[in-house]
């Protein structure tokens, strides 16, 4: 049985957010600069948990309750970061992700794209070869 969707609130998130390092007085703490460092240093955490796992073992990595766990919070964690850092930026997460997607459609054409894990550079340069 699918799970049912689930609708982000993206406001209800940023205000939460802001209200939660607003009480703690973090905000001399999130520079873009450290809220960068952070996002990455999480990302890294990610990342040591897939470190020797093989494909296979991470696509099945959620089956494991404590490594469930594990994925789950610092994905949480990564996603803090990324709309904190963007919060503070003044970068409206939502716009600059479809605007991002527009780019996207473009340099990863559907016939090209599919089943091809090259880079859009690649691409390009097959094209400007041809031509």
């Amino acid at each position: 049985m699918a799970k049912p969707k689930r609708v982000l609130h993206l406001e209800k998130i940023l205000k939460h957010q802001r209200q939660f390092a607003a009480a703690r007085q973090w905000d001399i703490y999130h520079s873009p600069k450290n809220l960068a460092m952070a996002l990455a240093g999480e990302t890294g955490e990610l990342l040591e948990i897939f470190q020797w796992l093989s494909d296979s073992e991470s696509i099945r990595v959620m089956s494991d309750k404590k490594k469930a766990t594990e994925v789950e919070q610092e994905v949480a964690d990564i996603f803090y970061y990324l709309l904190r850092l963007s919060d503070r930026l003044g970068i409206d997460l939502e716009a600059a992700f479809w605007k991002k997607m527009k780019i996207n459609q473009k340099r990863y054409p559907v016939h090209l794209a599919r089943a091809n894990a090259k880079k859009y550079t690649e691409f390009l340069q097959a094209k400007l070869s041809i031509s």
